[in-house]
């Protein structure tokens, strides 16, 4: 009988242990945060350096498309400056030996400022043709190829930074608490390494859906808060895989 009674009580001892590991570990998901990268202006795909899949640098020449407008427009601008340069010089002379005016001095130097800012425009113009990787990272999908024309503001590739992955999971209610900002998780998978980690970075100041005024015990428990979470080790999870997270022991507390 006695024995009878101790397995009983260490049955309920391991059943109340896995209530509190199942409060403790939450299910999620990887999800991330695109870059686009896209023209400034209508142009048509010269040169693609890169397929998907490929990791790049920042600074890597990604893509550009057709500048010929751009650089007409540059000889334009550049013709335009020079004669405002005449201008200006000869205004400055002229003051210099009292046969012109201070207002026509003044004019000429605003009319070459001027001419000196649409050259600089032109030319940014000009060099945003050819598309760079704002940072590290591995192109995730390409839109247009050579010799498709992209519309204005329409992404010609998108990449993926390693920092902006991220886990988001959620939590309900009775747990929030156990959950602070910077705090660590463990983060486990299928096919992962053991001992992955994520710092917490979000947490969601109100519930998923918008409960009545009044409310049951059973529906509050139905209360989740949304989490997010940066990997340590980004480059270990794939977009889109489920994940499980684990709040460590102290937290639990």
């Amino acid at each position: 009988m006695k024995t009878k009674i101790a397995v009983l009580l260490l049955i309920g001892l391991a059943l109340t242990g896995c209530g509190k590991s199942n409060e403790r570990t939450l299910q999620g998901w990887v999800e991330s945060e695109l870059v686009f990268i896209s023209p400034d202006e209508q142009g048509r795909v010269e040169v693609l350096k890169v397929r998907e899949g490929d990791s790049v640098k920042k600074g890597d020449l990604l893509f550009n498309v057709d500048d010929d407008l751009q650089q007409a427009d540059v000889t334009v601008k550049q013709v335009a400056m020079t004669n405002a340069q005449q201008q200006f010089d000869r205004a400055k002379e002229l003051l210099k030996t009292a046969a012109g005016t201070q207002k026509t001095y003044e004019d000429a130097e605003a009319a070459f400022r001027q001419a000196k800012a649409n050259l600089d425009w032109s030319q940014t113009r000009l060099t945003r043709r050819r598309a760079v990787a704002p940072a590290a990272g591995v192109i995730q999908q390409v839109y247009f190829r050579p010799g498709e024309t992209v519309p204005s503001g329409r992404p010609v590739m998108s990449m993926l930074p390693p920092g902006n992955l991220k886990l988001r999971f959620f939590a309900p209610e009775r747990v929030l608490h156990d959950i602070k900002y910077g705090a660590t998780v463990n983060v486990s998978c299928d096919g992962c390494a053991a001992g992955l980690t994520a710092t917490v970075t979000f947490i969601a100041s109100s519930a998923e859906y918008t409960p009545p005024v009044i409310y049951s015990l059973d529906e509050r428990a139905k209360l989740v808060f949304l989490i997010e979470a940066l990997p340590k080790d980004p480059d270990k999870f794939r977009v889109g895989q489920p994940v499980t997270v684990t709040l460590p022991d102290e937290a639990a507390k």
